[in-house]
């Protein structure tokens, strides 16, 4: 099988890579990460006039048409520099429910928006009871007349505080449960009735608990047809999978070669670590958990992108090896950097919490391991 990419593909690679190397060094994210919005306003219009924003959009909109490998790639070095602007938020999740669902006149209206920069949105779908489990929703959504009431919380929104919209997860019918009776619908964020709570996540990310009062919206804004939104609530997880899975892979590899690089320079007994043998071990086992992780990341995008009918395997089993590896990789870097290992002024413990947050972002390794489990040994 050909994994080289291609020449569009590599150009892309390349542009994210210097963008990450030039503008985006240590010191520059710390700075963003210290303010109210967690991000830099400058920094999205250069992505927007780069054509970044536009990657997974199709042609019609004015996007560039790319599919899983060229997201893969954009957010591998996304991930290696930790970069907190709100891609996978608005780009991915917001982004991606907007073009995968069936409502175009939202999809001439806000896509072209999001291409230019000029809008940003946000996912809103976790509730306090649910866990992982996305089709526990009590939020409600009620029809009065042309116009559907929704109410309810959501938390743990995603960009929120930046978001000009959100696509939020509503229960037209059904039990708590049920993945029957599932709505969509996009809710302007400065709408009458809705409620904010932020807080900021430990990798830097600033979120936010939603509440909905009794808030209007017309049922043209109803992202896919009402009822039956539970398709695409489970696409755009897949999506979001594998962009966590590919920015996973950029932050194991960051701290795999600073943690050799660290080895090269610190000396114990007089001489440099890296020439005890059982520290040497321990860096190839963090190399091959890198890898392994890496190799899944590529079965994935590949039986995605083949749709084939095991990819939700290939996804869940790459959620799995994220978690393991993941901790495996930091757990190791934190440990031969010794106690500056875990200080805010270096950057390995913050590319370990973003680790840890990606870990739990759509579900954690238990969950996904019994969901694996009921796949693979389904009768």
């Amino acid at each position: 099988m050909n994994f080289d990419f291609s020449e569009e593909q590599v150009m892309l690679r390349d542009s994210v890579a210097r963008y990450v190397q030039d503008d985006y060094d240590w010191d520059t994210r710390r700075a963003i990460a210290a303010t109210d919005q967690a991000m830099k306003a400058e920094n999205w219009q250069t992505f927007a006039e780069l054509g970044w924003l536009s990657v997974p959009f199709d042609e019609a909109h004015g996007g560039f048409g790319g599919g899983p490998v060229d997201v893969m790639v954009m957010m591998e070095e996304f991930g290696k520099g930790l970069v907190l602007e709100p891609y996978f938020a608005t780009v991915i999740l917001f982004g991606g429910l907007i073009q995968k669902g069936s409502n175009q006149t939202l999809k001439d209206n806000l896509i072209p928006s999001i291409i230019d920069g000029s809008c940003q949105g946000a996912y809103a779908y976790v509730e306090r009871q649910s866990r992982f489990v996305m089709s526990d929703v009590t939020t409600t959504s009620v029809a009065q007349g042309s116009d559907r009431i929704i109410n309810g919380e959501k938390v743990v929104v995603f960009n929120a505080t930046n978001a000009n919209y959100f696509v939020v997860s509503a229960r037209s019918s059904g039990e708590q449960w049920s993945e029957e009776g599932l709505s969509l619908f996009l809710v302007p964020a400065d709408a009458e009735g809705i409620e904010l709570v932020s807080y900021r996540l430990m990798d830097g990310q600033v979120v936010a608990n939603v509440r909905f009062n009794d808030v209007s919206v017309p049922a043209t804004n109803a992202v896919c047809e009402e009822g039956k939104a539970w398709p695409l609530m489970q696409a755009i997880a897949e999506d979001a999978i594998l962009a966590l899975g590919a920015e996973a892979v950029g932050v194991m590899g960051q701290l795999n070669a600073k943690t050799v690089e660290y080895t090269k320079t610190r000396e114990q007994f007089g001489v440099k670590i890296s020439v005890f043998q059982a520290l040497q071990h321990r860096m190839v086992d963090t190399f091959m958990s890198y890898e392994q992780t890496k190799s899944l990341l590529y079965r994935a995008v590949c039986d995605v992108e083949a749709d084939k009918p095991d990819r939700r395997e290939s996804l869940l089993a790459l959620k799995i090896m994220i978690d393991k590896a993941g901790k495996h990789i930091y757990s190791e870097a934190i440990q031969l950097h010794g106690g500056m290992g875990i200080t805010d002024e270096l950057d390995i413990g913050h590319y370990a919490k973003r680790l840890m947050m990606i870990g739990t972002t759509f579900g954690d390794s238990m969950h996904h391991m019994g969901e694996f489990r009921e796949l693979r040994y389904a009768s």
